[in-house]
């Protein structure tokens, strides 16, 4: 009898582990929860927004961040992690598309894409709207601190001064300070040519002596403490320091700079295709589009979110510039195929003394 009640109890056993184990979601989570992973740049949402994500939609989010796009697609490239929803650049996007990393997304599920301003639509990297949704825009900006600095900043040459020595932060990626060298010698950011390029090389070594570091994220905390006079910023992160120290001003030199477009995407080695596309379009949602905008300080090309900041915000020339002041910007263009030119000269530039 007790054997008895022993195999019962076993038998009862399985069966529950068995059934616990068919309650599983596809992706693994107790109690069916699906759940995705979301890779995208650091400090680059209100992360409350994946809380109410999680709890409106049933859908655990792992959430990881990159540094520069090309750490992103070295990280994808690998196949070391799979993700469902990334946050790639424009020249990036172009780059994945072509080597097919990418899935085309459903907007017939993207109900919200409606609320995507149309000029932010059919760009270059993407004409046909097959594989991205506009997440935020911007540019590429000289933050300077009025206290310490008492000339006009109207050109990248003032980062080329003497007399602010180890007083300047330059961004710890390549293609955008490459691009600072390049625009300010009258050079397109998107150059294939060898002198240009080698010119723009020999001007950054010239400049390094004058270089503080060279940054990412940190920039924003060191500008805001005072710790440099000038530095080379996105204008979102110029926006979020100047809330924080009204010592800070952002400017865009009239040489030109880097016009730059970040989107969502879905990568081919994702297999939770629905729910990425389920957080793309929650991302769209107006009111939570003016939850990232306000907490990231980045420009949102959804028009709802637009008509509902704050006016000062609306006709702030840092967030949202004036054709004028963006006169001779260009947006980068993928150069893949020269890429390892650009790595030998960023590798020069990082290794000279």
């Amino acid at each position: 009898m007790k054997k008895a009640k022993k195999a019962a109890v076993i038998l009862l056993t399985l069966a529950m582990i068995s059934s616990f184990a068919g309650c599983a979601g596809k992706n693994g989570n107790e109690g069916g929860r699906k759940a995705i992973t979301v890779y995208n740049w650091g400090d680059y949402i209100d992360e409350t927004v994946l809380k109410d994500f999680e709890k409106e939609y049933g859908i655990d989010v792992t959430y990881d961040t990159f540094t520069t796009n090309e750490d992103m697609y070295v990280k994808l490239k690998s196949g070391g992690a799979s993700y469902d929803v990334i946050f790639p650049s424009d020249y990036m996007i172009a780059r994945l598309i072509k080597e097919d990393m990418l899935q085309k997304i459903d907007l017939s599920r993207i109900t919200n894409y409606h609320s995507i301003e149309d000029e932010f639509k059919n760009l270059a990297y993407d004409p046909d709207n097959e594989y991205s949704v506009p997440y935020m825009w911007g540019t590429v900006g000289i933050l300077y601190n009025t206290t310490m600095v008492d000339e006009p900043v109207d050109s990248w040459d003032i980062l080329w001064d003497p007399k602010y020595e180890k007083n300047i932060f330059m961004l710890d990626s390549q293609r955008d300070s490459i691009a600072v060298a390049l625009k300010k010698l009258g050079y397109s950011l998107n150059t294939r040519d060898e002198a240009g390029l080698g010119a723009a090389k020999q001007e950054l070594i010239r400049q390094k002596p004058l270089v503080l570091s060279y940054v990412g994220d940190e920039v924003k905390d060191k500008m805001i403490s005072g710790e440099a006079a000038l530095a080379v910023v996105w204008s979102g992160d110029a926006i979020y320091t100047i809330r924080e120290n009204p010592d800070l001003a952002y400017a865009i030199p009239k040489e030109g700079t880097n016009l730059w477009f970040d989107a969502m995407c879905i990568p081919k080695s994702s297999k939770n295709k629905e729910e990425a596309e389920d957080f793309i379009n929650y991302m769209t949602d107006p009111d939570i589009a003016l939850r990232n905008t306000e907490y990231i300080g980045y420009s949102t090309p959804n028009t709802g979110a637009l008509e509902m900041l704050d006016e000062e915000t609306r006709n702030d020339k840092a967030a949202y510039p004036d054709m004028d002041s963006l006169d001779g910007s260009e947006v980068f263009e993928d150069l893949s195929d020269i890429i390892g030119t650009y790595n030998r000269i960023w590798d020069e530039i990082k290794a000279a003394r």
